[in-house]
Parts: structure tokens; C-alpha cells; sequence
């Protein structure tokens, strides 16, 4: 079981009911509400772990919502699947422009629920974990957006910060540039893969200074690691 909690907002009661059945047996805990109205307070009582939001709503739609959600500091880093039967790509866009996570075409089934809740938590997850993550004199803390080496502060950009923490908190492992766009800057971003190399190479000199660039490896015809082993 796993003590994630997700945020179920659908105005239709059969295909809430289905929701919930499904993700209850995939071991999360959820709560259902019926509009925003509802939604706010079962934010307000307890904070998701994730929201299912559904498109078209009673009062403000689903995409409104999600803009006001991006905007308040207390919701704007919490994933949203939007749940719609819109299928045209411009719809798709409208929902990533508003802050959308990802994106699932009514109707889908059970299985499909399940594994887009799973990627998408499985994203931010890394960002979620450990609030201090240290390799030799290497030191990220995530809850002050620091890095440091022997207490001198290296300075990065956000972007470089989130590959340097999603590659720290999972070493000696091997990422295509392809996973690293999805883990690190999500599925819904339309960038070319070689942007990774771009911010491989900026982490690098960031790091040069203090003697940890070694650290970020090529891993050829594969893709890169962080391993403190040459």
C-alpha cells in the first residue's frame, strides 16, 4: 500500500465511482469532489499528493481551475491529469499551457489510469524524497534549493538543480536523454532531446570549480550517470 493521496475532481458520479474502485486497488487513498467549490476544501483538509481534474465542470472548468491551482503557492507544485473527451491536440496544448501534468482522452481504461498516475508521480517523486542528499563533500539540499562543497555554495541554474538532484538520488544508473526529458522535465514539454546535453554541460562547469564534474559521466551510445567511481 502506499500513502499517497489523490484528489478525484468529476462532477459525473458513475465514472468518479470507477476512478476511485481503480486507484483504491492500485493502493492509493483518494477523495472525491463534485466541483471546485468541493475540491478547495478537500485541499484545505488534507493536501493531494495528485489531482485527476476533470475538464468540463459545474461553474469554473477544469482548465481555469488548473491555472488558479499553478497560481497558489500552496497547490502549484502538485501533479494534475486532466480528464477530458476533448481529444484534439490544440485541446491537449490548452491543458499544458494551463500547467497540466498530463493528459488522459475519455473514455480510457482502468489499466491506462493507473500507469499515467504512476509515471506522473514517479516524475516528481525524486524531488519529494530525501530533503538532503550527499555524495563525498557534495552536498544538495532540497528544502533550501542549495548546493554546496565543503560548505562554498555552487552556484546553477533551477534547471541544472533538478538534473543534478534527480541524478544524485539515483547513482551508478544509466539515463537516456529521452528519460531524463521525462523525469526531469516532464512528458508534456515539447523540447528536443538534445537540450539535455546543453544543461549536462552547464551542470558540468558549475561543478568544474570544486572538482565534482567527473562526477556527471558520458555513458556512450547510452547516456549519462552520476557516479563518484571513474
Amino acid at each position: 500500500m502506499t500513502n499517497q493521496h489523490i484528489l478525484v475532481v468529476e462532477d459525473e458520479t458513475a465514472i468518479s465511482d470507477m476512478i476511485g474502485f481503480t486507484i483504491d486497488r492500485a493502493g492509493y487513498t483518494w477523495r472525491a469532489a463534485m466541483d471546485t467549490k468541493e475540491a478547495a476544501t478537500c485541499i484545505a483538509e488534507r493536501l493531494p499528493d495528485l489531482i485527476l481534474l476533470d475538464w468540463m465542470l459545474p461553474g469554473i472548468s477544469g482548465i481555469d481551475y488548473a491555472k488558479r491551482l499553478r497560481k497558489e503557492e500552496l497547490t502549484q507544485d502538485i501533479p494534475i491529469i486532466m480528464l477530458t473527451a476533448r481529444g484534439e491536440e490544440s485541446d491537449k496544448l490548452r491543458g499544458f499551457d494551463a500547467g497540466v501534468d498530463d493528459y488522459i482522452s475519455k473514455p480510457f481504461s482502468p489499466k491506462e489510469l493507473v500507469a499515467r498516475i504512476k509515471a506522473v508521480l514517479r516524475r516528481v517523486s525524486p524531488f519529494k524524497e530525501d530533503s538532503i542528499c550527499q555524495i563525498d563533500e557534495l552536498r544538495l539540499d532540497a528544502s533550501s534549493h542549495r548546493v554546496s562543497v565543503n560548505d562554498s555554495c555552487v552556484e546553477m541554474g533551477p534547471t541544472e538543480f533538478k538534473l543534478l538532484q534527480f541524478l544524485m538520488t539515483h547513482p551508478e544508473r544509466v539515463y537516456s536523454r529521452t528519460q531524463l526529458l521525462d523525469y526531469v522535465w516532464g512528458s508534456n514539454v515539447y523540447i528536443e532531446d538534445r537540450t539535455v546535453d546543453v544543461h549536462i554541460r552547464r551542470l558540468r562547469k558549475a561543478l568544474g570549480d570544486h572538482g565534482y564534474d567527473r562526477f556527471i559521466q558520458t555513458v556512450r551510445g547510452a547516456g549519462y550517470r552520476f557516479s563518484p567511481q571513474e
